[in-house]
Formats: C-alpha cells, structure tokens, sequence
C-alpha cells in the first residue's frame, strides 16, 4: 500500500484514464478526490472506489474555470485535511481537422480546457503542497504523444499538448528543492470515449492508427494509470520534469 494515508487528487476522472488512475491510487491506500465536470461519471467512479473498500468522493470542476479548479482544491483539504498528489488529466480532443480548417473557438477552447486546466491546476496545487505542514508532493500531468511531435489535422490538440510538458518542465525545475516533483506522462491512442471519437471521425481511421503503433494496439487505461502511479512513488523519488512516452514504440523508430 505504498500510498497509504496518502490523499490524492485527480481530474477527468469520471471516464477513461482517469477513472483507471483513481481506482489505481484508491487500492494501493490513498484517499481520493474525483473531480470530473460530469457528476454521474464522477460519482460511479467514487461508488467504484468504496465498493473497493477505500475512501474517495466526487467535487464537481469545470477546468476551464480557473475559480472552479481552486475551489476544488479547497473541498479537497477541507475533507481530507491536505494534498500530497495531483494528476491533471482532464482534456479535450478538439475537432478533427487541417490548421486551415480550424477555428478561433477551435483553439482557444483547446487552451482553455487542455492547457489552461494544467497551468492553474498546478498554481492552486503547489500553492497548497507548499503551504501545508511536510511541505511537497508530486504531480503529474496528462500529455499525450502529440506532445512530442506533430500530429496532422490535430494542430490546436498538438499545441496544447506540447505546452503541457513546458508547463510540466519549467516547474520540475522551479519547484524540486522545495520537495515538490512534476512529470507528464504521454501517451499513444488509448482505449477512452476521445479516441472513440477520432476513429468515428473517418472510415478506416483505426485500422490507420493501429498500423502507426509498432505493437498494433492501443493502449490501455490501466496501463496508463500505472505509469502514473510509478512516477508518484516514493522509491522513485529522483525523477522530475520527465515526459513519459507511452506509446507502444512509436517513438523509437
């Protein structure tokens, strides 16, 4: 239970790889806030994690508000008296389309949810992680491999992914001798509601993805989840500022 007594903080997560992360830091002993702006998906994730045996409840949190995202923050301390892990996970895949194509709306939606959700999130956490008795704490924040290099008629989604893991690195480097650590994990098309909607997006558009991944499949919530909770870890205590490729080899070549 290598997070016991541990409380833990996670948005999107009501579906998809933030419900797997939650559900993963709930059975290795944390205390989890399941914020999600969809209070049904939310709550099933928090009945999840009880039925389990382990402590969770859901806060309602619009991430392009900023106000909202602080509040949530708040309601977090307020029921579990601190903040030790944050996992900025919640997004958007945007519309699917050339640069040309895509709109004013388009892009500053893009940075609104995608970006903006991880900037503010990390000021209201870190302000916190600072601020409270045994100051620390670790973050880590959702990327994506259109993070890390471009992704054709995805150019907002492939903006606002490369500026998370500048968010990511500047305050690895800003923050690591106060006891705090950031990473980003990346990952490749993953098995969620976002993905469901680019393969619905044009015919023959999963069979396209799965050949750009050397192992010929997506990735799994839960595989995701995992790698989040090794940065997390104590015993890996010595990684900062990192952009976790999750990506099946597509990558390496």
């Amino acid at each position: 239970m290598q997070f016991s007594k541990q409380i833990a903080f996670i948005t999107g997560a009501g579906a998809g790889i933030g419900r797997a992360t939650a559900l993963a830091f709930a059975g290795q002993g944390a205390k989890v806030a399941v914020s999600d702006i969809n209070e049904t998906t939310g709550q099933e994730t928090v009945e999840q994690i009880k039925q389990a045996g382990s402590n969770a409840f859901f806060v309602r949190c619009d991430v392009a508000d900023p106000a909202q995202i602080e509040a949530a923050i708040n309601k977090t301390v307020e029921v579990f008296g601190r903040l030790d892990v944050a996992v900025n996970n919640a997004g958007i895949g945007g519309k699917f389309g050339k640069l040309l194509d895509q709109s004013k709306h388009d892009f500053d939606q893009m940075m609104a949810i995608n970006v903006g959700s991880v900037f503010y999130g990390m000021q209201y956490q870190i302000r916190q992680m600072l601020g409270q008795e045994n100051p620390g704490g670790r973050i880590v924040n959702v990327s994506s491999i259109a993070g890390v290099r471009g992704m054709p008629m995805g150019a907002p989604y492939s903006a606002a992914k490369h500026a998370v893991i500048g968010l990511t690195k500047t305050a690895a480097l800003e923050y690591v001798r106060q006891g705090i650590r950031v990473n980003a994990v990346c990952p490749v098309y993953t098995h969620s509601a976002m993905v469901d909607d680019l393969i619905q997006a044009a015919p023959g558009m999963e069979d396209r993805m799965r050949r750009m991944i050397p192992m010929g499949r997506f990735g799994q919530p839960d595989e995701i989840a995992q790698a989040i909770l090794w940065l997390c870890a104590d015993d890996n205590a010595f990684t900062t500022g990192q952009a976790l490729q999750l990506d099946g080899g597509m990558t390496a070549g």
